[in-house]
Protein backbone atom coordinates (compact mmCIF):
# COMPACT_ATOMS: atom_id res chain seq x y z
CA UNK A 1 0.00 0.00 0.00
CA UNK A 2 1.58 3.52 -0.89
CA UNK A 3 2.59 6.54 1.78
CA UNK A 4 -0.73 8.52 2.05
CA UNK A 5 -0.38 11.77 1.82
CA UNK A 6 -1.61 12.74 5.32
CA UNK A 7 1.40 11.16 6.84
CA UNK A 8 3.52 13.66 5.23
CA UNK A 9 2.39 16.66 4.06
CA UNK A 10 2.55 20.12 6.30
CA UNK A 11 -0.16 20.09 8.33
CA UNK A 12 -1.00 23.51 7.39
CA UNK A 13 -1.41 23.59 4.12
CA UNK A 14 -2.99 19.61 3.82
CA UNK A 15 -5.59 21.01 6.31
CA UNK A 16 -6.36 23.62 3.98
CA UNK A 17 -6.24 21.72 1.21
CA UNK A 18 -8.36 18.68 2.46
CA UNK A 19 -11.06 21.36 4.41
CA UNK A 20 -11.54 24.11 1.70
CA UNK A 21 -13.39 21.65 -1.18
CA UNK A 22 -15.33 19.95 2.20
CA UNK A 23 -16.28 23.80 2.86
CA UNK A 24 -16.97 24.51 -0.61
CA UNK A 25 -19.15 21.69 -0.41
CA UNK A 26 -21.29 22.20 3.10
CA UNK A 27 -21.29 26.02 2.14
CA UNK A 28 -22.88 25.18 -0.97
CA UNK A 29 -25.42 22.72 0.85
CA UNK A 30 -26.33 25.92 3.25
CA UNK A 31 -27.25 27.84 0.41
CA UNK A 32 -28.96 25.01 -1.66
CA UNK A 33 -31.13 24.83 2.11
CA UNK A 34 -31.89 29.08 1.74
CA UNK A 35 -32.68 28.90 -1.89
CA UNK A 36 -34.87 26.08 -1.14
CA UNK A 37 -36.81 28.38 2.06
CA UNK A 38 -36.38 31.57 -0.73
CA UNK A 39 -38.58 29.73 -3.10
CA UNK A 40 -41.09 28.94 -1.15
CA UNK A 41 -41.44 31.95 1.00
CA UNK A 42 -41.97 33.32 -2.68
CA UNK A 43 -45.32 30.97 -2.95
CA UNK A 44 -48.10 32.86 -3.96
CA UNK A 45 -51.42 33.11 -2.03
CA UNK A 46 -53.83 30.78 -3.06
CA UNK A 47 -57.29 29.49 -2.33
CA UNK A 48 -57.65 31.64 0.39
CA UNK A 49 -54.50 31.46 2.30
CA UNK A 50 -52.72 34.36 2.68
CA UNK A 51 -49.18 34.79 3.61
CA UNK A 52 -48.92 31.51 1.96
CA UNK A 53 -44.99 31.79 1.71
CA UNK A 54 -44.28 32.85 5.41
CA UNK A 55 -46.68 29.87 6.45
CA UNK A 56 -44.83 27.54 4.03
CA UNK A 57 -41.37 28.58 5.62
CA UNK A 58 -43.53 27.91 8.88
CA UNK A 59 -43.88 24.35 7.69
CA UNK A 60 -40.04 23.96 6.22
CA UNK A 61 -38.93 24.96 9.77
CA UNK A 62 -41.10 22.38 11.75
CA UNK A 63 -39.92 19.57 9.51
CA UNK A 64 -36.61 20.58 9.68
CA UNK A 65 -35.36 18.90 13.03
CA UNK A 66 -36.37 14.90 10.90
CA UNK A 67 -34.41 16.11 8.18
CA UNK A 68 -31.34 17.05 10.87
CA UNK A 69 -31.99 13.20 12.09
CA UNK A 70 -31.88 12.00 8.77
CA UNK A 71 -28.34 13.70 8.56
CA UNK A 72 -27.16 12.94 11.96
CA UNK A 73 -27.26 9.10 11.52
CA UNK A 74 -25.98 9.22 7.86
CA UNK A 75 -22.75 12.03 9.00
CA UNK A 76 -22.45 10.81 12.07
CA UNK A 77 -22.25 7.11 10.80
CA UNK A 78 -20.37 8.01 8.14
CA UNK A 79 -17.46 10.14 10.98
CA UNK A 80 -16.91 6.59 12.29
CA UNK A 81 -16.53 4.89 9.33
CA UNK A 82 -14.00 7.38 7.86
CA UNK A 83 -12.25 7.63 11.45
CA UNK A 84 -11.48 3.89 11.43
CA UNK A 85 -10.68 4.39 7.85
CA UNK A 86 -8.02 6.49 7.98
CA UNK A 87 -6.18 5.03 11.09
CA UNK A 88 -6.66 1.32 9.32
CA UNK A 89 -5.22 3.58 6.51
CA UNK A 90 -2.04 4.73 8.69
CA UNK A 91 -1.84 1.26 10.15
CA UNK A 92 -1.54 -0.69 6.50
CA UNK A 93 -4.82 -2.59 7.60
CA UNK A 94 -6.15 -3.43 3.61
CA UNK A 95 -8.50 -6.19 5.19
CA UNK A 96 -9.86 -3.43 7.46
CA UNK A 97 -10.50 -0.73 5.48
CA UNK A 98 -12.44 -2.97 3.39
CA UNK A 99 -14.42 -4.35 6.22
CA UNK A 100 -15.13 -1.04 7.84
CA UNK A 101 -16.05 0.40 4.73
CA UNK A 102 -18.48 -2.81 3.43
CA UNK A 103 -20.09 -2.47 6.93
CA UNK A 104 -20.99 1.16 7.30
CA UNK A 105 -23.00 0.85 3.74
CA UNK A 106 -24.89 -2.03 5.27
CA UNK A 107 -25.72 0.32 8.33
CA UNK A 108 -26.67 2.69 5.36
CA UNK A 109 -28.93 0.71 4.51
CA UNK A 110 -30.60 -0.24 7.54
CA UNK A 111 -30.93 3.86 8.82
CA UNK A 112 -32.66 4.68 5.16
CA UNK A 113 -35.08 1.59 5.21
CA UNK A 114 -36.00 2.64 9.50
CA UNK A 115 -36.89 6.50 8.37
CA UNK A 116 -39.26 5.25 5.25
CA UNK A 117 -41.06 3.77 7.50
CA UNK A 118 -41.21 6.63 9.79
CA UNK A 119 -42.22 9.01 6.91
CA UNK A 120 -44.78 6.97 5.82
CA UNK A 121 -46.76 6.32 9.18
CA UNK A 122 -45.07 8.90 11.72
CA UNK A 123 -44.85 12.16 9.55
CA UNK A 124 -48.67 14.09 10.75
CA UNK A 125 -48.67 13.18 13.91
CA UNK A 126 -44.87 14.51 14.74
CA UNK A 127 -45.71 17.78 13.48
CA UNK A 128 -49.15 18.00 15.09
CA UNK A 129 -46.88 17.55 18.36
CA UNK A 130 -45.53 21.41 17.21
CA UNK A 131 -49.01 23.20 15.33
CA UNK A 132 -52.49 22.56 15.24
CA UNK A 133 -52.79 25.12 12.28
CA UNK A 134 -54.19 23.10 9.99
CA UNK A 135 -52.63 24.91 6.69
CA UNK A 136 -48.66 24.52 8.48
CA UNK A 137 -49.70 21.21 9.45
CA UNK A 138 -50.69 19.84 5.41
CA UNK A 139 -47.85 21.91 3.77
CA UNK A 140 -45.42 20.05 6.52
CA UNK A 141 -46.78 16.55 5.56
CA UNK A 142 -46.33 17.14 2.19
CA UNK A 143 -42.95 17.88 2.69
CA UNK A 144 -41.49 15.32 4.93
CA UNK A 145 -43.15 12.51 3.82
CA UNK A 146 -41.37 12.99 0.47
CA UNK A 147 -37.85 13.87 2.38
CA UNK A 148 -38.04 10.70 4.92
CA UNK A 149 -39.77 8.38 1.91
CA UNK A 150 -36.89 8.79 -0.40
CA UNK A 151 -33.99 9.46 1.67
CA UNK A 152 -31.88 6.86 0.65
CA UNK A 153 -29.59 9.44 -0.99
CA UNK A 154 -29.48 12.08 1.90
CA UNK A 155 -28.15 8.28 4.15
CA UNK A 156 -25.92 6.94 1.43
CA UNK A 157 -24.08 9.46 0.39
CA UNK A 158 -23.26 10.46 3.89
CA UNK A 159 -21.27 7.26 4.00
CA UNK A 160 -19.10 7.29 0.70
CA UNK A 161 -18.39 11.10 1.36
CA UNK A 162 -16.43 9.69 4.27
CA UNK A 163 -14.54 6.93 1.71
CA UNK A 164 -13.89 9.42 -0.12
CA UNK A 165 -12.45 12.00 2.16
CA UNK A 166 -10.63 9.65 4.36
CA UNK A 167 -8.16 8.77 1.46
CA UNK A 168 -7.62 12.83 1.11
CA UNK A 169 -9.84 12.70 -2.12
CA UNK A 170 -12.13 15.75 -0.50
CA UNK A 171 -12.06 17.48 -4.72
CA UNK A 172 -14.03 14.15 -5.57
CA UNK A 173 -16.64 13.98 -2.72
CA UNK A 174 -17.30 18.05 -3.27
CA UNK A 175 -17.88 17.52 -6.66
CA UNK A 176 -20.38 15.14 -5.83
CA UNK A 177 -22.18 17.73 -3.33
CA UNK A 178 -21.78 20.78 -5.72
CA UNK A 179 -23.51 18.49 -8.25
CA UNK A 180 -26.17 17.65 -6.22
CA UNK A 181 -26.89 21.32 -5.06
CA UNK A 182 -26.84 23.03 -8.32
CA UNK A 183 -29.53 20.08 -9.26
CA UNK A 184 -31.51 21.04 -6.53
CA UNK A 185 -31.27 25.17 -7.18
CA UNK A 186 -32.54 24.47 -11.03
CA UNK A 187 -35.32 21.87 -10.08
CA UNK A 188 -36.53 24.31 -7.18
CA UNK A 189 -38.23 27.11 -9.09
CA UNK A 190 -38.98 24.51 -12.00
CA UNK A 191 -40.98 22.07 -9.71
CA UNK A 192 -42.22 24.85 -6.92
CA UNK A 193 -43.45 27.11 -9.27
CA UNK A 194 -44.55 24.60 -12.69
CA UNK A 195 -42.15 26.56 -15.21
CA UNK A 196 -41.05 24.90 -18.80
CA UNK A 197 -44.37 22.21 -18.59
CA UNK A 198 -43.69 20.84 -14.87
CA UNK A 199 -46.80 21.35 -12.76
CA UNK A 200 -46.80 23.34 -10.32
CA UNK A 201 -46.21 21.52 -7.09
CA UNK A 202 -45.63 24.05 -4.22
CA UNK A 203 -43.86 23.23 -1.12
CA UNK A 204 -43.92 19.23 -2.94
CA UNK A 205 -41.82 20.40 -5.48
CA UNK A 206 -39.35 21.98 -2.97
CA UNK A 207 -39.16 18.55 -1.49
CA UNK A 208 -38.50 16.25 -4.65
CA UNK A 209 -36.37 19.07 -5.84
CA UNK A 210 -34.36 18.11 -2.58
CA UNK A 211 -34.45 14.42 -2.95
CA UNK A 212 -33.40 14.44 -6.48
CA UNK A 213 -30.49 16.52 -6.03
CA UNK A 214 -29.40 14.00 -2.89
CA UNK A 215 -29.97 11.00 -5.40
CA UNK A 216 -27.46 12.84 -7.91
CA UNK A 217 -24.57 13.22 -5.88
CA UNK A 218 -25.30 10.01 -4.26
CA UNK A 219 -24.63 8.53 -7.52
CA UNK A 220 -21.60 10.70 -8.32
CA UNK A 221 -19.63 9.40 -4.99
CA UNK A 222 -20.63 5.58 -5.96
CA UNK A 223 -19.29 5.92 -9.54
CA UNK A 224 -16.09 8.24 -7.92
CA UNK A 225 -15.33 5.11 -4.90
CA UNK A 226 -16.03 2.15 -7.99
CA UNK A 227 -13.03 4.05 -10.22
CA UNK A 228 -10.79 6.42 -8.31
CA UNK A 229 -11.05 5.63 -4.60
CA UNK A 230 -8.48 2.71 -4.93
CA UNK A 231 -6.87 2.41 -1.44
CA UNK A 232 -10.39 1.14 -0.82
CA UNK A 233 -10.83 -2.45 -2.15
CA UNK A 234 -14.59 -3.63 -1.65
CA UNK A 235 -17.21 -6.43 -2.14
CA UNK A 236 -20.29 -7.73 -1.36
CA UNK A 237 -18.70 -9.69 1.11
CA UNK A 238 -17.73 -7.22 3.17
CA UNK A 239 -21.61 -5.92 3.76
CA UNK A 240 -21.92 -8.87 5.63
CA UNK A 241 -22.68 -7.37 9.25
CA UNK A 242 -19.58 -7.78 10.95
CA UNK A 243 -19.66 -6.91 15.13
CA UNK A 244 -16.90 -5.73 16.31
CA UNK A 245 -16.48 -3.91 12.79
CA UNK A 246 -19.88 -1.82 13.50
CA UNK A 247 -19.22 -1.74 17.45
CA UNK A 248 -15.87 0.47 16.00
CA UNK A 249 -17.69 2.25 14.17
CA UNK A 250 -20.09 3.10 16.09
CA UNK A 251 -17.57 3.60 19.03
CA UNK A 252 -16.59 6.66 17.06
CA UNK A 253 -19.39 7.76 15.27
CA UNK A 254 -21.83 7.53 18.15
CA UNK A 255 -20.45 11.15 19.91
CA UNK A 256 -21.32 12.54 16.04
CA UNK A 257 -24.69 11.52 16.07
CA UNK A 258 -25.01 12.45 19.38
CA UNK A 259 -24.19 15.69 18.73
CA UNK A 260 -26.61 15.94 14.97
CA UNK A 261 -29.30 14.12 17.45
CA UNK A 262 -29.19 17.22 19.65
CA UNK A 263 -29.29 19.71 17.45
CA UNK A 264 -32.02 18.32 15.95
CA UNK A 265 -33.69 17.72 19.25
CA UNK A 266 -32.60 21.86 19.98
CA UNK A 267 -34.57 22.66 16.72
CA UNK A 268 -37.05 20.80 17.95
CA UNK A 269 -37.10 21.83 21.25
CA UNK A 270 -36.68 25.56 20.18
CA UNK A 271 -39.75 25.21 17.77
CA UNK A 272 -41.95 24.26 20.49
CA UNK A 273 -40.89 26.57 23.07
CA UNK A 274 -40.59 29.78 20.57
CA UNK A 275 -44.13 28.88 19.69
CA UNK A 276 -45.84 29.35 22.72
CA UNK A 277 -44.68 33.39 22.11
CA UNK A 278 -45.35 33.53 18.46
CA UNK A 279 -45.33 31.62 15.55
CA UNK A 280 -43.11 34.60 13.57
CA UNK A 281 -40.35 33.95 16.11
CA UNK A 282 -40.50 30.29 15.01
CA UNK A 283 -39.94 31.19 11.58
CA UNK A 284 -37.83 33.68 11.93
CA UNK A 285 -35.81 31.54 13.70
CA UNK A 286 -36.02 28.78 11.30
CA UNK A 287 -34.97 31.79 8.58
CA UNK A 288 -32.26 32.64 10.68
CA UNK A 289 -30.88 28.66 11.26
CA UNK A 290 -30.52 28.16 7.32
CA UNK A 291 -28.47 31.33 7.33
CA UNK A 292 -26.24 30.23 9.74
CA UNK A 293 -25.74 27.23 8.04
CA UNK A 294 -22.99 29.05 5.81
CA UNK A 295 -21.38 29.82 8.55
CA UNK A 296 -21.39 26.51 11.32
CA UNK A 297 -21.08 24.45 7.55
CA UNK A 298 -17.55 25.28 7.03
CA UNK A 299 -16.63 25.16 10.71
CA UNK A 300 -18.02 21.53 10.07
CA UNK A 301 -15.83 21.46 6.79
CA UNK A 302 -13.12 21.85 8.56
CA UNK A 303 -13.70 19.79 11.15
CA UNK A 304 -14.65 17.23 9.03
CA UNK A 305 -10.64 17.79 7.52
CA UNK A 306 -9.53 17.26 11.09
CA UNK A 307 -10.83 14.19 12.32
CA UNK A 308 -9.43 12.08 9.64
CA UNK A 309 -5.90 14.02 9.21
CA UNK A 310 -5.93 13.38 13.56
CA UNK A 311 -7.09 10.02 13.31
CA UNK A 312 -4.42 8.79 10.62
CA UNK A 313 -1.42 10.77 12.87
CA UNK A 314 -2.69 8.94 15.79
CA UNK A 315 -2.79 5.35 14.17
CA UNK A 316 0.47 5.97 12.84
CA UNK A 317 1.77 7.28 16.40
CA UNK A 318 2.92 10.51 15.03
CA UNK A 319 2.94 12.97 18.02
CA UNK A 320 4.34 16.41 16.13
CA UNK A 321 1.77 15.55 13.57
CA UNK A 322 -1.29 15.31 15.51
CA UNK A 323 -0.21 18.41 17.96
CA UNK A 324 -0.21 19.98 14.52
CA UNK A 325 -3.40 19.06 14.08
CA UNK A 326 -5.06 20.44 17.27
CA UNK A 327 -3.61 23.54 16.89
CA UNK A 328 -4.45 24.39 13.21
CA UNK A 329 -7.34 23.10 13.45
CA UNK A 330 -8.20 25.85 16.48
CA UNK A 331 -6.91 27.99 14.74
CA UNK A 332 -8.56 27.52 11.26
CA UNK A 333 -12.07 27.17 12.69
CA UNK A 334 -11.79 30.20 15.40
CA UNK A 335 -11.16 32.27 12.38
CA UNK A 336 -14.03 31.10 9.85
CA UNK A 337 -16.00 31.76 12.67
CA UNK A 338 -15.35 35.22 13.32
CA UNK A 339 -15.44 36.20 10.11
CA UNK A 340 -19.17 34.79 9.70
CA UNK A 341 -20.02 36.57 12.49
CA UNK A 342 -19.02 39.59 11.27
CA UNK A 343 -20.93 39.24 8.13
CA UNK A 344 -23.89 38.53 9.90
CA UNK A 345 -23.18 41.20 12.30
CA UNK A 346 -23.09 44.06 9.32
CA UNK A 347 -25.65 41.86 6.75
CA UNK A 348 -27.97 41.06 8.89
CA UNK A 349 -30.92 43.46 7.50
CA UNK A 350 -30.31 42.68 4.22
CA UNK A 351 -30.35 38.59 4.70
CA UNK A 352 -33.31 38.48 6.07
CA UNK A 353 -35.04 41.16 3.24
CA UNK A 354 -34.44 38.29 0.50
CA UNK A 355 -37.27 36.24 1.83
CA UNK A 356 -40.13 38.58 1.57
CA UNK A 357 -41.22 38.37 5.20
CA UNK A 358 -43.37 40.46 7.51
CA UNK A 359 -42.14 42.84 9.21
CA UNK A 360 -42.28 41.62 12.67
CA UNK A 361 -40.97 38.48 11.38
CA UNK A 362 -38.42 40.04 9.93
CA UNK A 363 -37.24 42.54 12.45
CA UNK A 364 -36.70 39.32 14.52
CA UNK A 365 -34.68 37.04 12.30
CA UNK A 366 -32.59 41.00 12.38
CA UNK A 367 -32.05 40.48 16.00
CA UNK A 368 -31.63 37.04 16.55
CA UNK A 369 -28.67 37.31 13.68
CA UNK A 370 -27.42 39.83 16.14
CA UNK A 371 -27.46 38.12 19.17
CA UNK A 372 -26.63 34.76 18.46
CA UNK A 373 -23.35 35.43 16.38
CA UNK A 374 -21.87 36.80 19.58
CA UNK A 375 -20.97 32.89 20.60
CA UNK A 376 -19.68 31.91 16.70
CA UNK A 377 -16.31 32.43 18.44
CA UNK A 378 -16.58 29.99 21.26
CA UNK A 379 -18.62 27.78 18.72
CA UNK A 380 -15.47 27.53 16.67
CA UNK A 381 -13.20 26.17 20.15
CA UNK A 382 -16.02 23.75 20.66
CA UNK A 383 -16.25 22.80 16.64
CA UNK A 384 -12.52 22.37 16.35
CA UNK A 385 -12.34 20.25 19.56
CA UNK A 386 -14.98 17.87 18.67
CA UNK A 387 -13.09 17.31 15.17
CA UNK A 388 -9.92 16.30 17.28
CA UNK A 389 -11.61 14.31 19.92
CA UNK A 390 -13.03 12.03 17.35
CA UNK A 391 -9.79 11.81 15.61
CA UNK A 392 -8.54 10.23 18.97
CA UNK A 393 -11.25 8.18 19.26
CA UNK A 394 -12.57 10.19 22.82
CA UNK A 395 -16.35 9.90 21.48
CA UNK A 396 -17.02 10.70 25.27
CA UNK A 397 -15.61 14.11 25.65
CA UNK A 398 -17.25 15.43 22.42
CA UNK A 399 -20.11 13.73 23.38
CA UNK A 400 -20.32 15.88 26.64
CA UNK A 401 -19.22 19.20 24.69
CA UNK A 402 -22.41 18.04 22.55
CA UNK A 403 -24.52 18.06 25.20
CA UNK A 404 -23.48 21.01 27.03
CA UNK A 405 -24.36 23.64 23.95
CA UNK A 406 -26.72 21.75 22.50
CA UNK A 407 -29.11 21.19 24.98
CA UNK A 408 -28.34 20.93 28.76
CA UNK A 409 -27.75 24.76 28.59
CA UNK A 410 -29.60 26.48 26.05
CA UNK A 411 -32.95 24.85 25.77
CA UNK A 412 -33.63 25.28 29.52
CA UNK A 413 -32.46 28.96 29.27
CA UNK A 414 -34.68 29.60 26.04
CA UNK A 415 -37.82 28.45 28.65
CA UNK A 416 -36.38 30.28 31.32
CA UNK A 417 -36.36 33.77 28.77
CA UNK A 418 -39.55 33.02 27.15
CA UNK A 419 -40.93 33.74 30.28
CA UNK A 420 -39.44 37.20 30.56
CA UNK A 421 -41.20 40.50 29.56
CA UNK A 422 -38.63 40.85 26.94
CA UNK A 423 -38.94 37.28 25.35
CA UNK A 424 -39.19 37.96 21.80
CA UNK A 425 -35.67 38.94 22.25
CA UNK A 426 -34.01 37.23 25.45
CA UNK A 427 -34.70 34.05 24.58
CA UNK A 428 -31.91 34.46 21.37
CA UNK A 429 -29.32 34.89 24.51
CA UNK A 430 -29.65 31.78 24.99
CA UNK A 431 -27.68 30.37 22.14
CA UNK A 432 -23.95 32.49 22.73
CA UNK A 433 -24.42 31.28 26.64
CA UNK A 434 -24.17 28.08 25.78
CA UNK A 435 -21.27 27.89 22.93
CA UNK A 436 -19.70 29.53 25.77
CA UNK A 437 -19.67 27.57 28.60
CA UNK A 438 -19.14 24.56 26.61
CA UNK A 439 -15.75 25.90 24.96
CA UNK A 440 -14.14 26.12 28.33
CA UNK A 441 -15.72 22.80 29.33
CA UNK A 442 -13.95 21.59 25.58
CA UNK A 443 -10.76 23.39 26.87
CA UNK A 444 -10.37 20.87 30.07
CA UNK A 445 -11.57 18.18 27.90
CA UNK A 446 -8.30 18.38 25.56
CA UNK A 447 -6.05 18.51 28.24
CA UNK A 448 -7.27 15.25 30.14
CA UNK A 449 -7.77 13.65 26.37
CA UNK A 450 -4.27 14.61 25.52
CA UNK A 451 -2.25 14.14 28.74
CA UNK A 452 -2.83 9.73 28.74
CA UNK A 453 -4.06 9.47 24.51
CA UNK A 454 -0.99 11.61 22.95
CA UNK A 455 1.74 12.59 25.51
CA UNK A 456 2.98 9.17 26.07
CA UNK A 457 3.78 8.65 22.00
CA UNK A 458 7.70 9.33 21.60
CA UNK A 459 8.78 10.95 18.50
CA UNK A 460 10.41 10.13 15.36
CA UNK A 461 14.46 10.79 15.53
CA UNK A 462 13.98 12.72 12.43
CA UNK A 463 10.17 13.93 12.02
CA UNK A 464 9.01 14.34 8.32
CA UNK A 465 7.36 17.84 8.85
CA UNK A 466 7.90 20.68 10.71
CA UNK A 467 5.61 23.47 11.15
CA UNK A 468 5.61 26.51 12.85
CA UNK A 469 2.88 29.10 13.80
Amino acid sequence: MKENKMGTERIDKLMLSMGLPIILSMVLQAMYNIVDSMFVARMPDSGGIVHAGELAVNALTLAFPVQMLIVAFGIGTGVGVGAMLSRQLGQKDEKGVAQTAGNGIFLGIIITVVFMIFGVFGSKAYLKTQTSDPVVLNMGTQYLKICTVFCFGNVLYGIFEKLLQSTGRTVLSTTAQITGALTNIVLDPIMIYGLIGCPAMGIAGAAYATVIGQIVSLVLALVFQITKNKEIKMGLTFLKPHVRTIRGIYQIGFSAIVMQTLMSFMTYGVNIIFGTISQQIVTAYGIFYKIQQFVFFAGFGLRDAITPLTAYNYGARLKDRIVQCIRWGLIDTITVMIFGMFILQIFAHSLAQIFGLTQVTESLCVSAMHIISVGFVFAGVNIALQGVFQGLEAGNASLIVSLLRLLIIPLPLAWLFSHSALATTAVFWAFPIGEAAAAAVALLLLKWTFSPRVAPISNPAKPRTKNKI
